[in-house]
């Protein structure tokens, strides 16, 4: 399966490439059961097209993501919301699938999941940064191999709060609870860097790579 990163210009991609590649079969995954993924960094619409899924990454502010998406992969976030291609949003990815964020103002994102994007409340340190423990609160794709209250890696100053019940597959709390995974037909989100979270973290990818191809 072909599966494409999209490059919006934030951020550095070769970690979660390598994560994906290794995931899949690659070198140094010891995995023999995920399907094997060619990965390619896309810059614009006409690259992604021939993906299988769509990885949407991001480290950085939620309206230059939302502008990049708009401007360089217009025809594929049509196909994310009509859930012709499956895809998983990694940190500020995940947050760009919401309904919109106030950071720095109001500003809508893909709306693919109803909710809002606020930032973490003055009581504790901003950014959250470092490993967290994820409670599990549902079934789900992306959990499938992984026990409650297993470590991830954070890094964000805001976090998703949904509109609609049912999409939160695992949840963190970091001062007010936090979804650290959702899910919601063919989309994927998590709010930690599973490319960043060792072998936890590469069985959230391969899981992500196994719904995909279903």
């Amino acid at each position: 399966m072909r599966v494409a990163i999209l490059d919006m210009g934030l951020g550095n991609l070769l970690s979660i490439r390598r994560g994906i590649e290794r995931a899949s079969g690659g070198i140094g995954s010891g995995s023999i059961t995920a399907p094997h993924a060619e990965v390619i960094i896309a810059q614009r619409d006409a690259e992604a097209g021939c993906a299988d899924a769509v990885v949407i990454p991001g480290v950085g502010a939620f309206r230059d993501g939302a502008n990049a998406l708009a401007g360089r992969f217009g025809g594929v976030v049509g196909r994310i919301r009509s859930g012709e291609i499956p895809a998983l949003g990694i940190c500020l990815g995940m947050q760009l699938l919401f309904t919109r964020s106030f950071e720095g103002g109001e500003y809508p994102g893909l709306g693919v999941i109803s909710g809002d994007v606020v930032r973490l409340p003055d009581s504790v340190k901003v950014p959250h940064m470092g490993w967290n423990s994820i409670r599990i609160v549902r079934s789900g794709e992306l959990v499938r191999g992984i026990p409650d209250g297993e470590h991830f890696y954070f890094v964000h100053s805001y976090y998703c709060r949904p509109g609609e019940e049912g999409v939160t597959v695992a949840e963190t709390e970091y001062g007010v609870h936090i979804p650290a995974i959702v899910e919601k037909g063919r989309v994927f989100g998590t709010q930690f860097h599973p490319e960043k979270s060792g072998e936890a973290g590469r069985t959230i990818i391969r899981n992500f790579l196994e719904a995909a191809k279903r």
